[in-house]
C-alpha cells in the first residue's frame, strides 16, 4: 500500500468520525445554547488533551511553531464549531453536511496558497466536478436558494479548511496527536472563561441524551477524529486525502436518517454514487509537491 491510498484510508477514519458531528449538535442545541456547546466541548476536549499532553510527557511546541497552533485553534477549535453549531438551531444537519461539501476544494485550494502543493489540471477539474456536484445538491434542495444558514456554515467550512491544512502540514514533522493537543490546550485559558460564561444551571438537568451528543462533540469531533485526520494529511498529502472529504457529506446523511428521521431519498443516493466517484477519479491524478 503506497502512501497516498494509506493516508487517504486513515483519513477517512476520521471522517466517520466528523461526520455525526452534525446532526450530533443538532440533537444537543435541543437542550443547550450554541455557545456553551461551542466552547464547553473544547473545554472538555482541551483538558483531555492537557493530560495526555502531561501523559505522554511531550515537549513544549517552538516559538516558531506557536503562531501556527494559533491558527489551528482559530479555525477547527474556535471557527467551525462556533459557526456550524448556531447554524443547526434552526438549519437542517442533512442540508448542512451537503453544504460543507464544498471543504475539499476549499482545501485544496488552502493547501497550494500555503504550501505550494500542485495539483494537476486533471485534479482540480475533478475537484470542481465534486464541489459542482455539491453544489447543485444543495440548490435542488432547497429551490436554488441560499440563506444566511448556508453563509454560516460556508464559513464555518473555511474556518475548518484552514485549520485542517496548517495542522496537516505540521504533522508532517510532529505527532498529530500532539499538534490538536497542543492547539486544544493553547485556546484552554479563553474557552475556559467563554464556557463558564455561557452556562446556565439548568443545564445540570438536560438529561443523558444531550449531555452523551455533548460528550461525542467533545472528545470526538473535537479530539479523537483529528489524530486520525491529521495523519492521514501528513501521510498522504493535503490536496490528495482532502477529497476523502467528498463523503463526509453523504456519510452525514445516512446518519442524520439514523438519529433524527431524516429520510434517505434517491437522489440522495445518487449524488453519493457520484460524489464517491470523483474521489475514485481524484485519486488518480498526480499531485506535485513544490
Amino acid at each position: 500500500m503506497n502512501k497516498e491510498t494509506k493516508g487517504m484510508l486513515i483519513g477517512f477514519i476520521g471522517i466517520l468520525i466528523f461526520s455525526l458531528t452534525l446532526p450530533v449538535s443538532k440533537i444537543a442545541v435541543l437542550s443547550f445554547d450554541p455557545y456553551f456547546i461551542a466552547f464547553g466541548r473544547a473545554t472538555l476536549a482541551g483538558s483531555v488533551a492537557l493530560a495526555y499532553l502531561l501523559y505522554k510527557k511531550e515537549i513544549m511546541p517552538s516559538k516558531a511553531d506557536f503562531a501556527k497552533f494559533v491558527v489551528i485553534a482559530l479555525g477547527v477549535i474556535f471557527g467551525f464549531p462556533i459557526f456550524t453549531t448556531i447554524a443547526m438551531v434552526e438549519g437542517s444537519s442533512s442540508h448542512g453536511a451537503v453544504i460543507l461539501g464544498m471543504m475539499p476544494l476549499a482545501s485544496t485550494v488552502i493547501g497550494v496558497i500555503r504550501f505550494k502543493e500542485r495539483p494537476s489540471l486533471g485534479f482540480w477539474l475533478v475537484s470542481l466536478l465534486g464541489a459542482g456536484l455539491v453544489v447543485v445538491y444543495a440548490l435542488l434542495k432547497s429551490s436554488g436558494d441560499f440563506t444566511y444558514i448556508d453563509g454560516l456554515l460556508v464559513v464555518g467550512g473555511i474556518c475548518a479548511c484552514v485549520g485542517y491544512v496548517e495542522g496537516g502540514e505540521l504533522s508532517r514533522k510532529m505527532n498529530p496527536r500532539s499538534v490538536i493537543s497542543w492547539a486544544l490546550v493553547i485556546s484552554l485559558p479563553v474557552n475556559i472563561v467563554m464556557s463558564y460564561v455561557t452556562f446556565n444551571t439548568q443545564y445540570i438537568y438536560a438529561g443523558p441524551t444531550a449531555w452523551s451528543c455533548f460528550l461525542y462533540l467533545s472528545l470526538f469531533s473535537m479530539f479523537i477524529g483529528f489524530f486520525f485526520w491529521y495523519e492521514g494529511l501528513a501521510v498522504g498529502g493535503i490536496a490528495r486525502v482532502s477529497q476523502v472529504q467528498l463523503t463526509q457529506p453523504f456519510c452525514t446523511l445516512v446518519v442524520a436518517s439514523i438519529l433524527l428521521g431524516d429520510s434517505l431519498t434517491i437522489m440522495n443516493l445518487v449524488f453519493a454514487f457520484l460524489v464517491v466517484y470523483t474521489v475514485v477519479l481524484g485519486k488518480r491524478m498526480l499531485v506535485k509537491r513544490a
